[in-house]
């Protein structure tokens, strides 16, 4: 192999660059809003709470999908197109269904009076566990976007790129998800 040949393969895609950037700043920004919750909540009229039921059933569906995903990027690379296809559907429908499960949560929360204007530990939840849920919608319509392409009669580009990019995501946004429910759980 030449050493062109060598080089070019051994640099990252631009499209990869740049959600690593970006996956380091939305990392910078949770790192900081779990901090500001640490030190918030040694001062006074902070109010511990309990996090619904239905952020557990949630958190096993992001667990699903992330499966899934990881299952319909081994089928694509393989090239079972249908396989690929249906577990694109069941992770897409998975993704759909954490964020209801979520919206179910923060109706149970208002319910309880536990609303942003309660109490500064409500607002950290609501802002905390609302841009994840809004980085996850991200990640639905990029599913939605990947699945309507693999139904999609045009011709078809097996380009792996796009499918790594997709998967990396939405491992990301689980594996955040799960950083963020234990964090939640565990330091009241």
């Amino acid at each position: 192999m030449s050493a062109v040949a060598m080089e070019q393969r051994n640099k990252i895609h631009p499209h990869k660059f740049t959600l690593w950037v970006g996956i380091g700043s939305i990392l910078m920004m949770f790192a900081g809003l779990t901090s500001a919750y640490i030190v918030k909540r040694s001062q006074a009229g902070w109010e511990s709470f309990n996090l619904p039921i239905v952020f557990w059933y949630s958190t096993a569906v992001i667990l699903f999908s992330s499966m899934s995903i990881w299952l319909a990027q081994k089928a694509f690379k393989a090239r079972l197109m249908l396989r690929y296809r249906t577990l694109m559907a069941v992770t897409f429908f998975l993704g759909v269904l954490f964020i209801i499960l979520q919206l179910i949560g923060f109706i149970q929360m208002l319910n309880l009076g536990h609303s942003v204007k309660s109490n500064v530990s409500y607002s950290f939840l609501w802002v905390i566990v609302g841009l994840h849920a809004a980085h996850v919608l991200g990640g639905v319509i990029v599913l939605l976007v990947m699945m309507l392409k693999a139904f999609g009669k045009k011709i078809r580009n097996y380009s792996l790129v796009p499918m790594e990019l997709t998967s990396t995501y939405w491992h990301f946004v689980d594996a955040l998800w799960i950083y963020l429910f234990l964090f939640l759980l565990m330091i009241k």
